[in-house]
């Protein structure tokens, strides 16, 4: 794989530029930590090179200064919100990203309830949490806000928030998700520490969009299709533009929440060193970009990925299709389209020729391998199949799995499970395989290329299930799929 990105100067500047921010500030930082710490694979795909574990990487660096604190909404809690990636409730992830910071050696400080308003979730979270030895804080809704500076800047707006007890000069603020009231959280302990005689500053730590790539890049059209549900908008910074005479992108929420935000850090401080969105944030990714045409290239494909993301949802009733609109029109912008994903008419060209559903991978060195349905294997378990016998250089005719091997695993399915499809899907031919790796030295030397799978572009004429779908994905696959249902049921597993 071609890379784009040069990670080690990544986090070598990243953690500089922080520490810079920190000394600008007398000693003491509130780092709002936007997007995702653990497993950033949008990044690492359209920024080929790219770390997913990088910003973590680089908050172990600055372990010695750092201290974790993790908002969470009382809201969330109450409702049993869930992560979309995940599974699992916000509360939940909480205990999850607890124990991941513990894993990488940064100290987790103290969990903050924000919105909180005696919900009867939250007071049980925060005795669940208090049990487990963790320190607490309760941050209250505010009439108004962010409307009524006035009277969040006051008393009886952040002033009835509890101060959160922190001991190191780097306090980083993070959610399982978006709307948790990091900003807020950030704010309300500006207004303390002033309050207190403390010095004390605030920054945020997005990494898209690229402050100091073009509007229209690629990358940055990436991200707005990466949140088209969320109806954000790559746009010119035009605080910036006034104040340096200076382009810089950044995103309509910043952009439009930037005179409050403003006026909230003048009323506390007395006077605010911001003149622009931009200049809150501390992101260097884009000045470690080596190679602009493969991250764009990279960017594009990942455009294409995200429209059929969408397309398969709406297809399914999970998502708009204003959304899959919404993503063409980017894709228009770019002047691409689904032909550029060389895997995907592969896929189309097979599922013709041979009336059943399809699947089409490409390679590192650009061969495109297929895998078609037949009574043993549905069309992803084939390709895969193939695949691994194209990395292994082991000739088409030799078997990988025998009929003798697949068709007590089908019995058992049929008869013993109450699965209707006998077909294996691909981790049970992933299992076959390891099982039979033990006694063969061809499927040893199949399982072994495994590891060539990451990265590797795929696609499939119908929407795959969602044991298939996750399979690659733990895989490492970059799989997508026509917005095309195999059977007509209603309820696909």
């Amino acid at each position: 794989m071609k890379l784009g990105f040069d990670n080690a100067k990544y986090l070598e500047m990243q953690s500089k530029y922080i520490k810079d921010r920190i000394a600008r500030f007398g000693g003491k930082l509130y780092l709002e930590f936007g997007g995702k710490l653990f497993d950033d694979f949008h990044a690492a795909r359209v920024l080929p090179g790219f770390q997913p574990d990088s910003k973590i990487r680089m908050l172990c660096e600055l372990r010695d200064d750092a201290e974790i604190v993790i908002v969470i909404s009382a809201d969330d809690i109450e409702k049993n919100k869930r992560r979309g990636d995940l599974g699992i409730t916000y509360d939940v992830d909480t205990l999850r990203l607890i124990d991941a910071f513990r894993g990488f050696g940064l100290y987790v400080g103290s969990v903050c309830i924000t919105h909180f308003a005696e919900q009867h979730a939250a007071v049980m979270f925060q005795k669940r949490l208090e049990k487990l030895g963790m320190k607490v804080y309760r941050h209250y809704k505010i009439p108004d806000y962010p409307a009524n500076i006035p009277l969040i800047v006051s008393d009886e707006g952040y002033g009835k928030n509890e101060f959160i007890e922190t001991e190191r000069s780097l306090v980083v603020v993070t959610a399982p998700g978006p709307g948790s009231g990091k900003m807020a959280t950030c704010l309300s302990q500006l207004y303390h520490e002033h309050k207190r005689g403390n010095k004390a500053g605030y920054a945020k730590y997005e990494t898209f969009p690229i402050w100091n790539l073009p509007l229209k890049h690629p990358v940055n059209v990436a991200y707005e299709a990466a949140t088209a549900d969320l109806n954000d908008v790559n746009m010119i910074d035009p605080f910036h533009l006034e104040a340096y005479g200076e382009t810089a992108v950044n995103y309509n929420r910043d952009v439009e929440i930037f005179p409050v935000l403003n006026a909230m850090l003048t009323k506390i401080a007395g006077e605010s060193v911001y003149r622009s969105p931009t200049d809150m944030g501390v992101n260097m990714a884009g000045k470690c970009i080596i190679d602009d045409a493969v991250v764009s290239a990279a960017a594009k494909e990942e455009i294409i990925r995200r429209y059929y993301e969408s397309a398969c949802a709406a297809k399914l009733g999970l998502g708009e299709q204003s959304v899959v609109h919404r993503i063409e029109l980017l894709m228009n912008s770019l002047e691409i389209s689904t032909a550029d994903r060389r895997c995907v008419q592969a896929a189309l060209d097979k599922a013709a020729e041979t009336g059943a559903p399809a699947s089409a991978m490409e390679m590192e060195d650009g061969t495109i391998i297929t895998g078609k349905t037949s009574a043993l294997l549905g069309a992803s378990s084939a390709m895969l199949i193939n695949v691994l016998k194209y990395l292994a250089h082991i000739p088409e005719e030799i078997y990988l799995l025998s009929p003798a091997v697949i068709e007590p695993i089908q019995e058992l399915k049929i008869n013993h499970m109450g699965n209707h499809n006998p077909r294996l899907h691909v981790d049970e031919v992933l299992i076959a395989l390891s099982i039979c790796a033990a006694t063969n030295p061809v499927a040893k030397k199949a399982i072994e290329q495994l590891p060539k799978l990451k990265g590797l572009e795929a696609h499939a004429s119908v929407i795959l299930s969602s044991t298939d779908a996750q399979t690659f994905k733990k895989l490492g696959i970059r799989m997508t799929n026509e917005p095309v249902t195999q059977t007509k049921k209603l309820y696909h597993k």
